[in-house]
């Protein structure tokens, strides 16, 4: 479970969390102020992420299986959340971004939720989904027929 550094740093908490700082940074020296219907929905979309990824990290632990994307998983998880999106953490992370953005009157930086879902596509997802194929070869191909990568 010892990852190297490189690899803990190149993880999909820290790019959140510097998307998150950029999104901060817009909204501190380029705020467009925005209503409290906004801020609600900001504060929503933050619960919404939280919660998403909350789910999924119950199911990744009923199943005795990794959250760390650099590692191999033990089980496929087809249940629960992951019946509905294959990548629940990454849709609440894409969730938590957006929503700081209307809390942080950072609408400009609503234009990284693309960016970081495309990105979280491209360094993640799709070697992650390389070795669930390498793993569960058809059982994984089936449950990509049945659930949407996002949503």
């Amino acid at each position: 479970m010892n990852l190297p550094l490189i690899k803990m740093i190149d993880s999909p908490p820290v790019w959140l969390a510097g998307f998150a700082a950029v999104a901060y940074g817009q909204g501190r020296l380029f705020p467009i102020e925005s209503d409290a219907v906004s801020h609600v929905i900001g504060g929503a979309l933050v619960a919404l992420g939280l919660g998403l990824m909350a789910l999924a990290f119950v199911e990744f632990r009923r199943h005795k299986t990794t959250v760390i994307p650099h590692q191999t998983a033990s089980a496929l998880i087809t249940r629960g959340i992951f019946a509905r999106t294959r990548n629940p953490i990454y849709l609440g992370d894409a969730l938590v971004l957006a929503g700081l953005c209307l809390r942080w009157d950072a609408v400009i930086s609503l234009i990284l939720v693309p960016v970081f879902v495309l990105l979280i596509t491209q360094r993640f997802i799709l070697a992650e989904e390389m070795r669930l194929e390498s793993g569960f070869g058809a059982e994984f191909r089936q449950y990509c027929q049945q659930t949407r990568r996002w949503v």
